[in-house]
Protein backbone atom coordinates (compact mmCIF):
# COMPACT_ATOMS: atom_id res chain seq x y z
CA UNK A 1 0.00 0.00 0.00
CA UNK A 2 1.49 3.19 -1.03
CA UNK A 3 1.79 6.38 1.32
CA UNK A 4 -0.97 8.24 0.06
CA UNK A 5 -3.42 5.15 0.39
CA UNK A 6 -2.04 4.27 4.07
CA UNK A 7 -3.04 7.82 4.77
CA UNK A 8 -6.68 7.32 3.08
CA UNK A 9 -7.32 4.77 5.34
CA UNK A 10 -5.81 6.35 8.28
CA UNK A 11 -8.41 9.07 7.71
CA UNK A 12 -11.31 6.99 7.04
CA UNK A 13 -10.50 5.28 10.32
CA UNK A 14 -10.63 8.87 12.01
CA UNK A 15 -14.32 9.90 10.82
CA UNK A 16 -15.48 7.11 12.28
CA UNK A 17 -13.71 7.57 15.89
CA UNK A 18 -13.96 11.15 16.01
CA UNK A 19 -18.10 10.93 15.48
CA UNK A 20 -18.70 9.18 18.81
CA UNK A 21 -17.72 12.12 20.56
CA UNK A 22 -20.51 14.52 19.32
CA UNK A 23 -23.26 12.00 19.87
CA UNK A 24 -21.69 11.16 23.87
CA UNK A 25 -20.19 14.85 24.03
CA UNK A 26 -23.77 16.32 23.96
CA UNK A 27 -25.02 14.09 26.55
CA UNK A 28 -21.97 14.85 28.85
CA UNK A 29 -21.50 18.38 27.84
CA UNK A 30 -23.54 19.80 31.09
CA UNK A 31 -22.50 17.96 33.65
CA UNK A 32 -18.80 18.45 33.58
CA UNK A 33 -16.81 22.00 32.38
CA UNK A 34 -15.33 21.30 29.01
CA UNK A 35 -11.77 22.40 30.12
CA UNK A 36 -11.63 20.50 32.72
CA UNK A 37 -12.84 17.18 30.83
CA UNK A 38 -10.39 18.02 28.38
CA UNK A 39 -7.57 18.58 30.45
CA UNK A 40 -8.22 15.37 31.73
CA UNK A 41 -8.67 14.00 28.25
CA UNK A 42 -4.88 15.30 27.36
CA UNK A 43 -3.58 13.60 30.34
CA UNK A 44 -4.98 10.22 29.79
CA UNK A 45 -4.13 9.98 25.64
CA UNK A 46 -1.23 11.59 26.90
CA UNK A 47 -0.25 9.03 28.95
CA UNK A 48 -1.52 6.16 26.42
CA UNK A 49 0.78 7.43 23.54
CA UNK A 50 3.75 7.89 25.28
CA UNK A 51 4.08 4.18 26.53
CA UNK A 52 2.91 3.67 22.52
CA UNK A 53 5.70 5.35 21.56
CA UNK A 54 8.46 3.91 24.40
CA UNK A 55 7.62 0.16 23.17
CA UNK A 56 7.55 1.09 19.23
CA UNK A 57 9.59 4.15 18.08
CA UNK A 58 10.72 5.22 21.39
CA UNK A 59 10.99 9.29 22.19
CA UNK A 60 14.61 10.33 21.08
CA UNK A 61 15.91 13.50 22.51
CA UNK A 62 16.34 14.84 19.65
CA UNK A 63 12.89 15.07 18.91
CA UNK A 64 11.65 17.16 21.64
CA UNK A 65 13.85 20.20 20.04
CA UNK A 66 12.14 23.49 19.57
CA UNK A 67 9.61 22.36 21.81
CA UNK A 68 7.47 25.83 21.39
CA UNK A 69 6.11 23.47 18.67
CA UNK A 70 4.37 21.86 20.96
CA UNK A 71 2.68 24.17 22.51
CA UNK A 72 1.65 25.94 19.83
CA UNK A 73 -0.34 22.74 18.19
CA UNK A 74 -1.08 21.73 21.57
CA UNK A 75 -2.78 25.25 22.28
CA UNK A 76 -4.30 24.67 18.74
CA UNK A 77 -5.86 21.95 19.85
CA UNK A 78 -7.10 22.37 23.19
CA UNK A 79 -9.08 25.77 21.95
CA UNK A 80 -10.89 22.82 19.42
CA UNK A 81 -11.82 20.53 21.70
CA UNK A 82 -12.66 23.17 24.71
CA UNK A 83 -15.38 24.77 22.32
CA UNK A 84 -16.43 21.97 20.46
CA UNK A 85 -17.94 20.67 24.26
CA UNK A 86 -18.85 24.08 25.10
CA UNK A 87 -21.03 24.25 21.76
CA UNK A 88 -22.48 20.80 22.37
CA UNK A 89 -24.29 22.56 25.31
CA UNK A 90 -26.70 23.71 22.87
CA UNK A 91 -25.84 22.29 19.20
CA UNK A 92 -27.46 18.97 18.58
CA UNK A 93 -25.08 16.58 17.66
CA UNK A 94 -25.77 16.04 13.85
CA UNK A 95 -25.49 20.11 13.41
CA UNK A 96 -22.41 20.15 15.66
CA UNK A 97 -21.05 17.64 13.11
CA UNK A 98 -22.60 19.61 9.67
CA UNK A 99 -20.25 22.57 11.30
CA UNK A 100 -17.21 20.03 11.21
CA UNK A 101 -17.80 19.48 7.81
CA UNK A 102 -16.78 23.38 7.40
CA UNK A 103 -12.94 22.44 8.12
CA UNK A 104 -11.58 21.12 4.70
CA UNK A 105 -12.82 25.07 3.42
CA UNK A 106 -10.76 26.36 5.69
CA UNK A 107 -8.13 23.98 5.84
CA UNK A 108 -7.60 24.14 1.93
CA UNK A 109 -7.06 27.65 2.70
CA UNK A 110 -4.67 27.74 5.70
CA UNK A 111 -2.80 25.15 3.41
CA UNK A 112 -1.98 26.97 0.94
CA UNK A 113 -1.20 30.23 3.26
CA UNK A 114 1.48 28.04 5.50
CA UNK A 115 2.33 25.32 2.72
CA UNK A 116 1.34 26.82 -0.57
CA UNK A 117 -0.85 23.80 -1.44
CA UNK A 118 -2.59 24.18 -4.03
CA UNK A 119 -6.33 23.49 -4.71
CA UNK A 120 -7.71 22.17 -7.94
CA UNK A 121 -10.70 23.85 -9.68
CA UNK A 122 -12.43 19.77 -9.08
CA UNK A 123 -10.79 20.05 -4.96
CA UNK A 124 -12.52 23.51 -4.85
CA UNK A 125 -16.09 22.04 -6.54
CA UNK A 126 -16.20 19.12 -3.44
CA UNK A 127 -15.60 21.84 -1.16
CA UNK A 128 -18.53 23.82 -2.29
CA UNK A 129 -20.41 20.92 -2.32
CA UNK A 130 -19.69 19.80 0.68
CA UNK A 131 -19.85 23.33 2.57
CA UNK A 132 -23.31 23.42 0.86
CA UNK A 133 -24.65 20.43 2.19
CA UNK A 134 -23.21 21.03 5.35
CA UNK A 135 -24.94 24.74 5.69
CA UNK A 136 -28.18 22.56 5.09
CA UNK A 137 -27.95 20.55 7.74
CA UNK A 138 -26.74 23.52 9.86
CA UNK A 139 -29.82 25.41 9.34
CA UNK A 140 -32.10 21.84 9.50
CA UNK A 141 -33.52 22.36 6.19
CA UNK A 142 -35.43 25.23 7.06
CA UNK A 143 -35.11 28.15 3.99
CA UNK A 144 -36.18 31.00 6.39
CA UNK A 145 -33.72 30.20 8.95
CA UNK A 146 -30.83 29.86 5.99
CA UNK A 147 -31.85 33.30 4.14
CA UNK A 148 -31.79 35.02 7.71
CA UNK A 149 -28.60 33.48 8.73
CA UNK A 150 -29.89 32.33 11.75
CA UNK A 151 -27.24 30.30 13.49
CA UNK A 152 -27.65 28.86 17.34
CA UNK A 153 -25.02 29.99 19.66
CA UNK A 154 -23.34 26.29 20.13
CA UNK A 155 -22.80 26.08 16.43
CA UNK A 156 -20.98 29.87 16.32
CA UNK A 157 -19.20 28.47 19.46
CA UNK A 158 -18.08 25.31 18.06
CA UNK A 159 -17.28 26.99 14.38
CA UNK A 160 -14.85 29.16 15.93
CA UNK A 161 -13.12 25.77 17.43
CA UNK A 162 -13.25 24.43 13.91
CA UNK A 163 -11.08 27.58 12.96
CA UNK A 164 -8.36 26.38 15.18
CA UNK A 165 -8.89 22.29 13.59
CA UNK A 166 -8.65 23.45 10.05
CA UNK A 167 -5.12 25.65 11.01
CA UNK A 168 -3.52 23.12 13.28
CA UNK A 169 -3.65 20.57 9.81
CA UNK A 170 -1.46 22.38 7.85
CA UNK A 171 0.66 23.03 11.00
CA UNK A 172 1.66 19.98 11.92
CA UNK A 173 3.04 19.55 8.53
CA UNK A 174 4.88 22.74 8.64
CA UNK A 175 6.65 22.21 12.11
CA UNK A 176 7.06 18.49 11.60
CA UNK A 177 10.85 17.94 11.50
CA UNK A 178 10.82 13.88 10.86
CA UNK A 179 9.25 12.84 13.58
CA UNK A 180 7.65 9.73 13.85
CA UNK A 181 3.93 10.54 14.03
CA UNK A 182 3.35 9.15 17.49
CA UNK A 183 6.18 10.85 18.92
CA UNK A 184 4.90 14.00 17.39
CA UNK A 185 1.38 13.29 18.87
CA UNK A 186 2.81 12.55 22.01
CA UNK A 187 4.70 15.87 22.32
CA UNK A 188 1.30 17.93 21.40
CA UNK A 189 -0.50 15.94 23.92
CA UNK A 190 1.94 16.84 26.81
CA UNK A 191 1.55 20.14 25.92
CA UNK A 192 -1.79 20.87 25.64
CA UNK A 193 -2.22 18.55 29.19
CA UNK A 194 0.17 21.49 30.48
CA UNK A 195 -1.64 24.19 29.18
CA UNK A 196 -5.53 23.37 29.94
CA UNK A 197 -4.48 22.12 33.70
CA UNK A 198 -2.67 25.53 34.07
CA UNK A 199 -6.16 27.07 32.93
CA UNK A 200 -8.53 25.17 34.23
CA UNK A 201 -6.92 24.03 37.77
CA UNK A 202 -9.30 25.69 39.75
CA UNK A 203 -11.87 24.56 38.43
CA UNK A 204 -10.46 20.84 38.50
CA UNK A 205 -10.23 20.98 42.29
CA UNK A 206 -13.71 22.31 42.17
CA UNK A 207 -14.77 19.86 40.22
CA UNK A 208 -16.59 16.92 42.43
CA UNK A 209 -15.48 13.86 40.87
CA UNK A 210 -17.14 11.07 42.80
CA UNK A 211 -20.59 13.08 41.95
CA UNK A 212 -19.90 13.01 38.04
CA UNK A 213 -22.71 10.65 35.99
CA UNK A 214 -21.59 7.67 34.66
CA UNK A 215 -22.12 9.33 30.97
CA UNK A 216 -18.87 11.81 31.58
CA UNK A 217 -16.40 8.88 32.76
CA UNK A 218 -17.82 7.14 29.58
CA UNK A 219 -17.63 10.21 27.49
CA UNK A 220 -14.19 10.89 29.43
CA UNK A 221 -12.36 7.69 28.73
CA UNK A 222 -13.61 7.42 24.95
CA UNK A 223 -12.15 10.97 23.69
CA UNK A 224 -9.48 10.52 25.47
CA UNK A 225 -8.68 6.94 24.35
CA UNK A 226 -10.15 6.65 20.97
CA UNK A 227 -11.26 10.26 19.59
CA UNK A 228 -8.02 11.50 21.36
CA UNK A 229 -5.16 9.27 21.31
CA UNK A 230 -5.69 7.28 18.32
CA UNK A 231 -7.10 9.95 16.19
CA UNK A 232 -4.36 12.31 16.92
CA UNK A 233 -1.71 9.57 15.73
CA UNK A 234 -4.09 8.93 12.90
CA UNK A 235 -4.45 12.91 11.64
CA UNK A 236 -0.68 13.64 12.16
CA UNK A 237 -0.13 10.03 9.98
CA UNK A 238 -2.29 11.16 7.30
CA UNK A 239 -1.32 14.89 7.22
CA UNK A 240 2.22 13.55 6.58
CA UNK A 241 0.69 11.56 3.80
CA UNK A 242 -2.09 13.78 2.18
CA UNK A 243 -2.45 17.83 1.28
CA UNK A 244 -4.43 19.47 3.99
CA UNK A 245 -7.90 19.53 1.78
CA UNK A 246 -7.76 15.94 1.39
CA UNK A 247 -7.15 14.82 4.86
CA UNK A 248 -9.91 16.78 6.24
CA UNK A 249 -12.18 15.87 3.17
CA UNK A 250 -12.79 12.86 5.56
CA UNK A 251 -14.88 15.38 8.03
CA UNK A 252 -17.18 14.97 5.33
CA UNK A 253 -18.38 11.55 6.41
CA UNK A 254 -18.85 12.74 10.54
CA UNK A 255 -22.54 13.85 9.96
CA UNK A 256 -23.39 10.69 8.74
CA UNK A 257 -21.08 8.79 11.33
CA UNK A 258 -23.56 10.57 13.88
CA UNK A 259 -26.28 9.87 12.67
CA UNK A 260 -26.00 6.50 13.02
CA UNK A 261 -24.42 6.92 16.34
CA UNK A 262 -27.42 8.58 17.61
CA UNK A 263 -29.33 6.08 16.33
CA UNK A 264 -27.85 3.47 18.14
CA UNK A 265 -28.55 5.72 21.55
CA UNK A 266 -31.98 5.78 20.95
CA UNK A 267 -31.85 9.10 19.71
CA UNK A 268 -34.01 9.02 16.85
CA UNK A 269 -33.01 9.99 13.11
CA UNK A 270 -32.79 13.09 11.26
CA UNK A 271 -35.69 14.56 9.35
CA UNK A 272 -35.61 13.64 5.60
CA UNK A 273 -34.54 16.98 4.36
CA UNK A 274 -31.74 17.43 6.47
CA UNK A 275 -30.33 13.63 5.28
CA UNK A 276 -30.32 15.45 2.22
CA UNK A 277 -27.72 17.86 3.09
CA UNK A 278 -25.73 14.96 4.93
CA UNK A 279 -25.79 13.59 1.13
CA UNK A 280 -24.33 16.59 -0.21
CA UNK A 281 -21.11 15.95 1.97
CA UNK A 282 -21.23 12.97 1.33
CA UNK A 283 -21.10 13.59 -2.45
CA UNK A 284 -17.88 16.08 -2.04
CA UNK A 285 -16.09 13.43 -0.22
CA UNK A 286 -16.26 11.35 -3.38
CA UNK A 287 -15.16 14.02 -5.60
CA UNK A 288 -12.20 14.41 -3.31
CA UNK A 289 -10.81 10.92 -3.37
CA UNK A 290 -10.90 10.37 -7.31
CA UNK A 291 -7.30 9.60 -8.36
CA UNK A 292 -6.27 12.56 -9.80
CA UNK A 293 -2.27 13.79 -11.33
CA UNK A 294 0.18 15.48 -8.34
CA UNK A 295 -0.16 19.20 -8.01
CA UNK A 296 2.66 19.96 -5.41
CA UNK A 297 5.85 18.21 -4.67
CA UNK A 298 6.09 18.43 -0.70
CA UNK A 299 8.98 18.88 0.78
CA UNK A 300 9.69 15.35 2.42
CA UNK A 301 9.31 14.18 -1.16
CA UNK A 302 5.84 12.74 -0.37
CA UNK A 303 3.28 13.52 -2.90
CA UNK A 304 -0.23 13.93 -2.54
CA UNK A 305 -2.66 11.46 -4.07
Amino acid sequence: MNPGARGHLAMLTFSALVAGSFSLGAQAAHAIDPAVLNAVRFVIAAAVIGAVALLTTGLPRTAFRAPWRYALLGGTFAIYFVLMFEGLKTAPPVSAAAVFTLTPVMAAGFGWLLLRQITTPRMALALSIGATGALWVIFRADWAALSAFEIGRGEVIYFVGCVAHAVYTPMVRKLNRGEPAVVFTFGMLVAGAVLLTGFAWRDILATDWTGLPWIVWITLFYVALFASAATFVLLQFATLRLPSAKVMAYTYLTPSWVILWEIALGNGVPQVLVLGGVALTIAALALLLRDEAPVLLEPNNLRPR
